[in-house]
């Protein structure tokens, strides 16, 4: 079985920086996925996970204190390595006291770039807290997302990366109709929804986990046509 690769996410608007950022990671092995404002980095920690954010403080709207502040809600545990062009001491504080890990100032080495990377994630990977996080609680069912386990009426369970990105995103919007394309690009990455089997086979699993009686789900629904939706509240659809 393969290793699989720290997902980096970058948050740079610079593109000439970003491209040499991630061509260098990637050539280090890493997976990198990059935006370049601070709404997009927090709409895609939303519903997925990172094993180190690697932030610009200079951003287009919401700046990378702010960001990192957000972050900090939303995942107490994920690396934040932050990036400025500003030296002075000042700056720094307000990085660290904004909840950042580590700070480097623009323009950097390569060589010290990627040392200092490494280092976040070998650091990270063997000492970090759990979070003190509150369980998404539905009927009988509470889910801890940032410990990708459940306790259902069934018992405890323990969630795939795949099922926490699905949840977060049903948590996210919920009460809204999702289309199966949307679900598939969030959670898969996909751009066409040639794969609809595979997801309806997951709906399938989290019916099996979280409803009193999977065949007549109140929770997670079957909008024809379009995708599903779910409901905290759980109410039985009879025409879905």
């Amino acid at each position: 079985m393969t290793e699989e690769k720290p997902h980096i996410l970058l948050v740079e608007d610079e593109m000439h920086l970003a491209r040499g950022i991630c061509f260098n990671l990637e050539m280090e092995g890493y997976r990198v996925s990059h935006v370049e404002s601070g709404e997009e980095a927090l709409e895609r920690l939303a519903y997925d996970r990172f094993a180190l954010i690697i932030l610009d403080v200079m951003l287009p709207g919401m700046d990378g204190f702010a960001v990192c502040e957000r972050i900090r809600t939303m995942d107490s545990r994920v690396p934040v390595l932050i990036l400025t062009a500003r030296s002075d001491e000042g700056a720094r504080v307000t990085g660290l006291q904004s909840g950042a890990d580590d700070y480097l100032t623009k323009p950097f080495s390569l060589n010290e770039f990627l040392l200092r990377v490494g280092g976040m994630l070998r650091r990270s990977s063997w000492y970090r807290p759990e979070p003190v996080e509150e369980a998404y609680r539905f009927g009988d069912n509470e889910v801890f997302l940032l410990s990708y386990h459940a306790r259902t009426a069934q018992g405890e369970i323990d969630l795939t990366e795949l099922e926490v990105k699905m949840l977060s995103l049903f948590f996210q919007r919920e009460g809204e109709a999702i289309s199966r394309r949307e679900i598939l690009e969030n959670v898969w990455g996909y751009t066409s929804d040639t794969e609809t089997r595979t997801l309806d086979n997951f709906i399938v699993r989290l019916r099996k986990y979280f409803e009193p009686n999977p065949a007549r789900p109140i929770y997670f629904h079957t909008v024809r046509g379009l995708g599903y939706r779910f409901s905290r509240k759980g109410s039985e659809i009879v025409r879905s």
